[in-house]
C-alpha cells in the first residue's frame, strides 16, 4: 500500500468522535455505571457472605462449559460447531465474555435462589420453529410465575436498561440453587448469619456515630414541670457548649455528676456469628483455607466435588434440557463441563502422572505438552498412544538377556532359558522379514 493510500484509509478513534455526522458515535441512554452488571441485594452486599459467594462463582466460572458431541457410549469426541457453543466459549452477549457470563450466572443464583438464563437472540422464532440456534444469552431474575410462563427481569442491550418480559418456561433455562436450603431459605444458616451481621453493623455504626450517650445528674429533683423545664434548659446549655467549642469541651457545676453509657455491653453476638459462619462453611463444603488460598490438594478436590460440582451440574442439565431439541439429543449432542484434573497438581506430580499415563498408553505425549504450555512435537510418536509395557508390532527386543532372576532353580530355571530362546527365535524371524522387505 502506497503512502497516499495509507493516509486515505487511516482511521483514528479520537478524531472520528469529533465528527457530528457519525451515527456510531452518538450516545443514548447514558449512565455513569454499567447497567447490566450483577449487583448483590442489600442483605448480601455488605456481608462477608457476599465474599464467599464471589469466591465460589469465580472458581465455577473457570471450568469451561461446551456444546459437544458424544459417541455411542456417551463419551466426548469433539465440540459442536454452533452459535450456542460460541456463546458458552467466547461471547454470550455484547457485554460479557463466556467466563464473565458464568460468574454472573452463579453469583445471581446464590443471591436470588432461582434465576433464568434467557436466549435473547435466536436464528429463528422459537414460537414458530423448534430448530433454532441461540446467538445471545442473558441472566434474568424471575419476578412472576405461572403454570407455563414466567415473567423475567432481564437487561435489554438495545435500550440500555432492564425490563420485564414474559416467556414460556420451555424456552428459558430456569435454575434453582442446589444450596437453596442453606443460602436462601428465610431461616437458613446463610440468612441467619446475614441478619446477625446486620445487627453487628448497626451496633458498630451506632458506636461510631459521634453521640456521647451520657446522663447528667442534677443536684435537685426533676419531678415537677418547672424543674423538668429547668433540666431541659441545662441540657441545652451543655449541648451548645460542646457544639460551639473547637475541641468539644464543656463545663458543669461541682454538684453535677456525669454517667457515661456508651461502654460496650458484653453479649454473645460475636460468638454466635462465629458459630454460624463455621456452620455455613461446613454445609457448603468449604474451609477458611480455601478462601485464603492455603488449602492442600485434597481439600481443593473435595471442595470442587461437593461445592462447585453440584452448581455446575444443575446449570448444565437445565441448559441441555431447554436449549437442545430431542433431535439434537438423538444425534448425540450434549452440554458438558470439563474440569482440568492437573490444575491442582505440582510439577513433580504432573511429571510422575505424565510418565505413568504415557507408559500405559492412556494419553498422548503431545496432550501433556499442551498442559505444560509447550508446543506440540512434530514427531509421529508424539501423536500415538503406545503402551511401553507391551511389545509393539515390528519392535525387536534386546537380544542379550539380562540373566535369570534370583532364586530360580530346577524346572523354573529351565523354563526361563527356554523362554529366552523362543524370544531370540522370534527376533531372528523378524530380522528375516525385515531383510526381505528391504530386498536383500
Amino acid at each position: 500500500m502506497s503512502l497516499g493510500d495509507r493516509f486515505k484509509r487511516a482511521w483514528n478513534a479520537f478524531s472520528d468522535n469529533r465528527s457530528p455526522t457519525n451515527p456510531y458515535m452518538l450516545m443514548e441512554n447514558v449512565t455513569s455505571h454499567r447497567p447490566d452488571r450483577m449487583v448483590y441485594s442489600r442483605r448480601n452486599d455488605r456481608s462477608i457472605v457476599g465474599a464467599v459467594y464471589n469466591r465460589i462463582a469465580i472458581d465455577a466460572s473457570q471450568i469451561p462449559i461446551r456444546h459437544v458431541r458424544l459417541d455411542e457410549e456417551d463419551r466426548f469426541i469433539g465440540d459442536v460447531d454452533s452459535y450456542l457453543n460460541e456463546c458458552l466459549k467466547y461471547s454470550p452477549n455484547i457485554d460479557q465474555t463466556g467466563t464473565a457470563f458464568m460468574q454472573d450466572v452463579v453469583e445471581s443464583l446464590f443471591d436470588e435462589g432461582v434465576i433464568a438464563i434467557v436466549p435473547t437472540e435466536t436464528t429463528k422464532n422459537p414460537y414458530l420453529s423448534a430448530s433454532y440456534d441461540i446467538t445471545s444469552l442473558r441472566v434474568g431474575k424471575v419476578v412472576e410465575w405461572s403454570p407455563k410462563k414466567v415473567k423475567i427481569n432481564v437487561y435489554n442491550e438495545e435500550k440500555g436498561e432492564k425490563q420485564d418480559i414474559v416467556m414460556l418456561k420451555r424456552h428459558v433455562a430456569i435454575i434453582q440453587n442446589p444450596f437453596y436450603s442453606v443460602m436462601n431459605e428465610p431461616n437458613s444458616t446463610g440468612q441467619r448469619l446475614i441478619r446477625k451481621l446486620a445487627i453487628l453493623d448497626a451496633i458498630d455504626q451506632q458506636s461510631g456515630s459521634g453521640k456521647l450517650d451520657m446522663i447528667i445528674q442534677l443536684p435537685y429533683s426533676v419531678r415537677g414541670e418547672k424543674r423538668q423545664a429547668q433540666a431541659k434548659q441545662r441540657k441545652k446549655d451543655i449541648e451548645e457548649q460542646l457544639n460551639e467549642s473547637k475541641y468539644g469541651i464543656a463545663y458543669i457545676d461541682a454538684s453535677e455528676h456525669v454517667t457515661q453509657l456508651n461502654r460496650p455491653v458484653d453479649n454473645n453476638l460475636l460468638k454466635q456469628i462465629e458459630d454460624l459462619r463455621t456452620m455455613l462453611y461446613s454445609q457448603l463444603g468449604i474451609t477458611q483455607e480455601i478462601l485464603n488460598g492455603t488449602a492442600n490438594e485434597e481439600e481443593m478436590n473435595n471442595y470442587y466435588q461437593r461445592t462447585v460440582g453440584p452448581v455446575l451440574k444443575v446449570i448444565v442439565e437445565e441448559m441441555e434440557r431447554k436449549f437442545l431439541t430431542k433431535t439434537a439429543i438423538s444425534q448425540k449432542q450434549a452440554i458438558r463441563y470439563f474440569r482440568d484434573p492437573f490444575e491442582l497438581m505440582t510439577i513433580t506430580k504432573i511429571a510422575e502422572a505424565s510418565n505413568s499415563l504415557s507408559r500405559e498408553g492412556i494419553v498422548k505425549p503431545n496432550e501433556f505438552r499442551q498442559k505444560l504450555g509447550m508446543k506440540p512435537d512434530d514427531s509421529p510418536q508424539a501423536e500415538e498412544l503406545i503402551n511401553s509395557n507391551i511389545k509393539q508390532p515390528g519392535q525387536i527386543q534386546n537380544a542379550v538377556p539380562e540373566g535369570p532372576p534370583e532364586g530360580l532353580s530346577g524346572q523354573d530355571l529351565v523354563d526361563y532359558y527356554q523362554q529366552q530362546l523362543d524370544e531370540l527365535d522370534e527376533s531372528d524371524r523378524q530380522l528375516d522379514e525385515l531383510e526381505k522387505s528391504l530386498g536383500r
